[in-house]
């Protein structure tokens, strides 16, 4: 049987990643974790974004690792839940990966220009 809370995280992601869709297609800055390109100032670092980000894609990964194991032990954890923070998890740390590689696409690209 579904539970409605479940079927309401279900939602809750699907309309965040609907959000995040048309942003990316109207050309919008996306900013999915509050408070990473703001400090003091309003104006952070790059260091300090990169840091956030990672630190984020740690803890959802963590949060994915405490979810299975108490699964595993037999918590009273519905199974749709673990599975969506393992999918949160593993799309996070794809996405990172993603990005790294288009980093250090561009690095090499920069390195080989001619000066």
């Amino acid at each position: 049987m579904i539970n409605p809370t479940n079927v309401a995280n279900v939602e809750s992601v699907l309309s965040q990643i609907r959000q995040y869709q048309s942003q990316a297609a109207d050309g919008v800055n996306i900013n999915p974790t509050p408070g990473l390109a703001s400090g003091p100032t309003g104006v952070s670092g790059f260091a300090d974004s990169i840091k956030g980000a990672l630190q984020e894609v740690n803890a959802t990964q963590q949060t994915s690792k405490s979810m299975r194991t108490a699964y595993e032990r037999g918590d009273d954890i519905p199974l749709t839940d673990v599975v969506m923070q393992i999918q949160k998890s593993s799309l996070a740390f794809e996405a990172t990966l993603q990005i790294r590689n288009k980093v250090l696409k561009a690095y090499e690209e920069i390195m080989n220009m001619p000066v």
